[in-house]
């Protein structure tokens, strides 16, 4: 039992002062007035040190595994080691449910990643899934995300969706000329960039890529058909026009991530679809494959949820850079990376925000003196997960205070 005290509290309305949070085993039991902390008796209480009490973040789209088990093209590492490892930094930025981003390609045209080998990401859904009864921090869950010309691997995909091995699906569209790659260029510019190809032997697998067989509508949507009956959302992957909008609502699609334009995302959300953008984005000050601005999106109500992407630490520092750079109201910005992620994915009933009777999945951000945004604690399931104290040399202490502007690095 526990009370987190002595912090903002980030809760669903808005940004709570002097007030504290009481944890029951791995529930939520009560917000209450900070001076009523002393009825609480045999109570740890945890002092926030004036920084923000937040739900646990909720991040639905991130290959960040990817790179974990497979640092290296060529080399592929122990997948529950690898899952474990992700696990203690995930908590550490404060991500506290991850859909981990498994992509069942064919062939990316970029480079040979054996994490994509169709058989790789089976074990990779297995061990994810094994998780769950097994010692674990976080929530695990899969998000496996159907490259829409691997038409060998459609058995397979409709297979793990009715074991309920994945928890979110998306279809992707790589060909260039269009959706993220419709920069022809800039797709030539990527390609170079993995593999080592003269311009003549670039435009040939650029041609060769466009015109690619894929599974037919009806396969798309009897395989979202298969998600939905389980509850399962379903999300559609770079957006480019309009119209394609109403063809992905069609089947059953709640979700479109990464829109490539401010046109894409404003009409997603006039259609009541939840638009996702990369936090690295925001971080970066712009896409870099020159696509939509996530900041511009945010700030013009065209973006409701951030992810990671390919890099945890995103969350956390995108959060307070929209605030404090671009002006964006931050109980709004938390929202993008919590509660709004959680409705999402179907499992706001539980995760996603701090209010009676939901799971107790809470962190702790503190801001370090230069400002710097930091996570230290994790909750997860009323459980600590993670408690981190930033030390400072007596001596680099005492210049700070004395003089700031000449303090050396210690």
């Amino acid at each position: 039992m526990y009370i987190l005290t002595n912090g903002q509290i980030v809760t669903e309305e808005e940004i709570l002062f002097n007030h504290a949070v009481v944890i029951e085993k791995d529930r939520i039991q009560a917000i209450i007035p900070a001076q009523q902390i002393s009825i609480y008796e045999g109570y740890e209480v945890i002092d926030a040190g004036g920084g923000y009490i937040s739900p646990g973040f909720v991040d639905i789209h991130s290959d960040y595994i990817e790179n974990v088990v497979s640092p290296r093209p060529t080399c592929l590492l122990d997948f529950t080691i690898g899952i474990r490892e992700a696990e203690r930094i995930l908590v550490s930025h404060g991500i506290t449910t991850m859909f981990h981003s498994l992509s069942i390609y064919k062939d990316d045209g970029f480079s040979n990643k054996p994490i994509r080998k169709t058989e790789n990401v089976n074990r990779l859904i297995d061990v994810i899934n094994e998780t769950h009864a097994e010692e674990h921090l976080i929530r695990n869950r899969v998000h496996a995300r159907f490259e829409i010309d691997n038409i060998e691997a459609v058995e397979q995909f409709s297979q793990n969706i009715e074991a309920q091995k994945v928890h979110l699906i998306s279809f992707m569209d790589h060909t260039p000329g269009q959706g993220q790659y419709r920069d022809l260029e800039i797709y030539k510019q990527t390609l170079q960039g993995y593999r080592e190809l003269t311009n003549e032997e670039a435009e040939q697998m650029i041609e060769e890529r466009k015109n690619t067989e894929k599974i037919t509508l009806a396969q798309i949507e009897e395989l979202a058909n298969i998600a939905l009956k389980y509850n399962i959302a379903v999300a559609s992957h770079d957006d480019d026009q309009v119209e394609k909008l109403a063809l992905v609502k069609n089947y059953g699609t709640t979700i479109s991530e990464f829109p490539t334009t401010m046109e894409v995302a404003k009409e997603a959300t006039k259609m009541g679809l939840w638009t996702i953008a990369g936090a690295p984005n925001v971080m970066l000050d712009g896409s870099h494959a020159g696509n939509l601005s996530a900041a511009e999106a945010i700030q013009a109500k065209a973006i409701q949820i951030l992810c990671s992407d390919y890099y945890p630490a995103a969350l956390l520092h995108s959060v307070f850079k929209l605030h404090e750079q671009y002006h964006c109201d931050l109980h709004e910005m938390f929202q993008l990376v919590t509660l709004n992620p959680a409705k999402a994915v179907k499992m706001d009933h539980e995760i996603g925000s701090i209010k009676v009777g939901k799971k107790a999945d809470i962190i702790i951000i503190e801001k370090m003196d230069d400002g710097f945004p930091v996570v230290t604690n994790s909750i997860v399931d009323g459980k600590p997960i993670i408690s981190l104290a930033y030390r400072v040399n007596e001596k680099r202490r005492s210049s700070l205070l004395q003089k700031p502007e000449k303090a050396g690095i210690v």
